[in-house]
């Protein structure tokens, strides 16, 4: 099996595990997340080290283990990115697995569980995207629309949107905003409130499997298995935009 098609496995059966455990209403609300996350993470993390045991991993539910910092094939996951659209039933979820090679994105998977239509399967089954199967990107309309957060969005976002005259679309989780693109849902995703690599890797490697651009909002390389996880910043878009979005935030900026 190759890397990209356990990533893709991976991701699509933890999100179903994540459906069962929804499903059940033997919790909610807050402990709803909680078991959801402590599920698809053990999953995640079990399969991975049984599949690959010479590779590191990295997982936002799982105490870090510095020994992947000698590693050059590292696993980063996220069971659940975006708890609370998890715990709400809505389609902006996401199940992140990836595999970052020297630092660089290579090959990932991201499950939306609960997506309809774009291709999705039978209810239940849901979405994934994967960096070795590509498919087609809408093409952008003639407004451009930046998609961020639902709850709290970037004030640099805000800022570039206003000057190229771009819609805001709210969404929820980041993997869900990166697909959104590759989905024809959004042309444009800067987020500049702070992320980890699990939040990014997956979405990160899909997204230049499609042959979008992916970098810092001052266009350096995003670099992932670091020993700070965090990463302050990232601009996923149509290559043909990155130019635009970079120069206007440089000139917001000076």
């Amino acid at each position: 099996m190759t890397d990209a098609e356990l990533a893709a496995q991976l991701a699509r059966a933890a999100g179903r595990l994540l459906l069962a455990v929804r499903d059940s209403a033997l919790v909610e609300g807050k402990a709803l997340g909680a078991a959801g996350d402590a599920t698809a993470n053990a999953f995640l993390c079990h399969a991975l080290r049984a599949q690959r045991p010479d590779d590191g991993l990295l997982s936002e539910e799982e105490k870090d283990n510095a020994a992947r910092l000698d590693q050059r094939r590292v696993w980063i996951v996220d069971p659940v990115d975006g708890t609370r659209e998890y715990g709400e039933a809505r389609s902006d979820w996401a199940v992140h697995v990836g595999l970052a090679i020297d630092g660089v994105a290579v090959t990932g998977a991201v499950a939306l569980p609960d997506a309809v239509g774009e291709g999705a399967g039978p209810a239940g089954t849901g979405l994934v995207l994967r960096s070795d199967a590509p498919r087609p990107v809408p093409p952008a309309p003639d407004r451009l629309r930046m998609v961020v957060s639902r709850t709290r969005p970037a004030r640099e976002a805000i800022a570039v949107a206003e000057a190229i005259g771009a819609e805001l679309v709210p969404m929820g989780s980041a993997g869900a905003k990166a697909m959104s693109i590759i989905l024809g849902k959004a042309d444009i995703y800067l987020h500049s409130g702070g992320q980890y690599e699990w939040d990014s890797c997956a979405p990160v490697a899909v997204a230049l499997a499609h042959d979008l651009h992916a970098s810092r909002i001052d266009g350096s390389p995003l670099i992932y298995n670091r020993a700070d996880t965090y990463m302050p910043d990232l601009l996923i878009c149509r290559r043909e935009h990155a130019a635009l979005v970079l120069e206007t935030l440089a000139a917001l900026a000076g």
